[in-house]
């Protein structure tokens, strides 16, 4: 049979546990893949944030540009004025030289 640990082993683990911590912990929080990577990551993160913030409300202007659209011909025919030149058949088109 095998003999039971001695008490001084048992009453030294605490302390070995507690000193690899001291060591180990600083050492992985402060390399590559630790604190510089989460402070890189929580950059990202609010980057990302403010892209999607800018999307959401490039999304709701778009809704509404598309409803204006939808309920009002005024709208319809600004947007075919203003982009794709068009013009009313009744009306004449006059061309000026730019200088």
């Amino acid at each position: 049979m095998s003999q039971p640990p001695s008490d001084a082993w048992l009453r030294g683990l605490p302390l070995a546990v507690l000193t690899m911590s001291l060591i180990a912990v600083p050492v992985l929080v402060l390399e590559p893949q630790g604190m510089p990577r989460m402070r890189a990551l929580d950059k990202e993160l609010k980057g990302v944030e403010a892209e999607n913030a800018e999307l959401r409300r490039d999304v709701v202007r778009l809704r509404t540009e598309v409803k204006d659209l939808r309920e009002n011909p005024a709208a319809v025919e600004r947007i075919a004025r203003e982009q794709l030149g068009l013009v009313r058949k009744s009306e004449v088109v006059f061309q000026f030289e730019k200088k």
